[in-house]
């Protein structure tokens, strides 16, 4: 009995790339119907393969798929944006390279993921044509993230006292609330300033499209991205080899 083939036409992009066997890769591929997928590109490998160009790192294509079994395969592509702006800075590629590990991991598979995928597109476009600062990506998109993710931290006052205004204000990474540094101390606080905090709530509360229009000066920045850090990995409990290259990459 033939193996039934179920076709699909999707846009994917290309989160993480294997080789595997001869001539294939294996996809890890993020589309907004079925969430985080695995797809196997036969001969991608190959000189002239028509596959090519849509099995990198970040391409963004139509991918016509076939499941056979628990698999997916990638049939044909027309590749919609590779986001060349990212090869030419090592800088941005290396950072680009840890927003997808965090939103592969986040991202639920075979689960519809829209939003993530809209976050990370947007992410990528910042940083590759609209050349925004990866100081300011990293951290907004690291906090929209986890928000998406059902890891939003509460920004809107302080969590003891109630003020509107914190007081010095501190971000408890691990219980997810901002408070004043008088009313508590849980040993996972990690501070922050008015400023990092206005645009923290900006981070949270505006609309997509305004999601890296913020400035900030570069101590309350620093501040800004070690909180945003923090709050990853406590809230993930993981940390990321990207992450480790992205540094390394700055120094």
């Amino acid at each position: 009995m033939a193996v039934q083939q179920v076709k699909t036409v999707v846009g994917g992009l290309v989160l993480r790339v294997t080789d595997t066997k001869e001539s294939d890769k294996i996809l890890t591929v993020l589309t907004a119907e079925l969430g985080r997928i695995s797809v196997i590109a036969r001969g991608a490998r190959q000189k002239n393969s028509r596959l090519a160009a849509a099995s990198q790192l970040f391409a963004w294509s139509e991918m016509t798929l076939y499941k056979r079994g628990e698999w997916y395969y990638l049939s044909a592509a027309d590749p919609m944006e590779l986001f060349a702006g990212l090869q030419t800075d090592l800088v941005r590629l290396s950072l680009a390279a840890y927003l997808s590990e965090l939103t592969e991991f986040v991202a639920g598979e075979d689960t519809p993921a829209p939003e993530l995928l809209r976050l990370l597109l947007n992410g990528l476009y910042a940083l590759a044509a609209l050349k925004k600062p990866p100081t300011a990506v990293k951290p907004a998109f690291t906090f929209r993230l986890l928000a998406l993710a059902g890891f939003e931290p509460m920004a809107d006052g302080c969590a003891v006292c109630g003020a509107e205004t914190p007081e010095q204000p501190v971000l408890d990474v691990v219980q997810g609330v901002v408070h004043c540094r008088k009313c508590g101390h849980s040993g996972q606080d990690v501070p922050l300033s008015e400023a990092a905090l206005a645009a923290l709530r900006h981070i949270l509360q505006g609309p997509d499209k305004k999601l890296y229009a913020f400035s900030l000066p570069e101590d309350d920045l620093k501040l800004l991205d070690r909180a945003a850090e923090a709050f990853a990995a406590a809230q993930l409990e993981r940390n990321f080899r990207t992450l480790g290259y992205y540094k390394a990459v700055l120094i």
